[in-house]
């Protein structure tokens, strides 16, 4: 069941209107899963399919496990098996799911961003998203 967070909800709000994107997610860590606490653009029918993100699983899950961004240049043709078939009903096509990691290196959360626009994120720009990423309040 998704619990929406307020103040992730807001922060995920300006977060996706101040890179351009169109939609976005906001999941925190809890135990080895990951749950949806705050979402923007997001078909209801999507939002039912990861408000829990089993450890792992899917873009977020990935990212999570790698400690790392995981992107795509078009969610409508990735091909990686990362992108499950819920994420290709969103209106979007760049997308990247930034961990957010607390003081010990732990992953907290995961936030994901999504663009109307294909293409590929660059190291610079992806790097700039993880450091406004850490900004996610808890």
């Amino acid at each position: 069941m998704y619990e929406q967070n307020e103040a992730q909800q807001q922060w995920l709000e300006s977060f996706i209107a101040q890179q351009d994107g169109i939609a976005g997610t906001v999941h925190v860590q809890r135990g080895e899963d990951l749950y949806l606490t705050a979402a923007h653009n997001i078909p209801p029918k999507v939002i039912a399919i990861v408000a829990h993100v089993p450890h792992g699983k899917g873009m977020a899950g990935v990212a999570q496990v790698k400690k790392h961004p995981v992107q795509t240049c078009n969610l409508q043709t990735d091909e990686t098996g990362n992108i499950k078939p819920g994420a290709k009903a969103v209106d979007a096509q760049a997308a990247v799911a930034l961990p957010v990691l607390d003081d010990t290196g732990a992953v907290r959360a995961v936030v994901g961003i999504a663009w109307s626009k294909e293409g590929e994120i660059g190291s610079t720009q992806e790097e700039a998203l993880m450091k406004l990423a850490a900004a996610l309040p808890q």
